[in-house]
């Protein structure tokens, strides 16, 4: 009986069937990422404001010194009063990628951890939107629209 040697292995046109079969798979995987990124946009962006709505009550209330947060229609940024040249001074900023900010004005916090201008925010996209509320004690709150 001869033996013949164990040489099989894939052939070429095998390969690429199977190349081209993981390139589908890979591709179908990656469109319906692309359709969750709205979302998470979103989401990001309502913690990131609420987060500098908080930080900026609490730099007021350890700075002692009155702090402001304005809002455009993809940015926000945190000003905090500077008595030697009684201006508001820029101390952060950012810009919100994938959402649009609507603000009906810019809340000051005093440093008894208050707020003047009570302030709602909404952060929408085309994935939904939340409201940001902030009470005249500082409480900021997040609901869906």
């Amino acid at each position: 009986m001869e033996r013949r040697a164990m040489t099989r292995g894939l052939s070429l046109v095998e390969t690429l069937v199977a190349l081209f079969l993981l390139s589908v798979l890979l591709h179908l995987g990656a469109n319906s990422f692309y359709r969750l990124e709205p979302k998470y946009r979103l989401q990001v962006a309502v913690w990131e404001i609420v987060s500098r709505l908080n930080h900026a009550r609490f730099r007021a209330v350890l700075d002692g010194t009155p702090v402001r947060v304005r809002f455009g229609e993809r940015r926000y940024r945190l000003e905090q009063w500077d008595e030697g040249t009684e201006a508001w001074r820029i101390i952060d900023g950012s810009a919100l990628t994938g959402v649009t900010v609507k603000a009906n004005n810019a809340p000051v916090f005093h440093p008894e951890g208050t707020v003047s201008n009570l302030t709602t925010i909404q952060v929408v996209n085309v994935r939904g939107g939340y409201r940001i509320t902030l009470a005249i004690t500082g409480r900021v709150k997040a609901t869906p629209i």
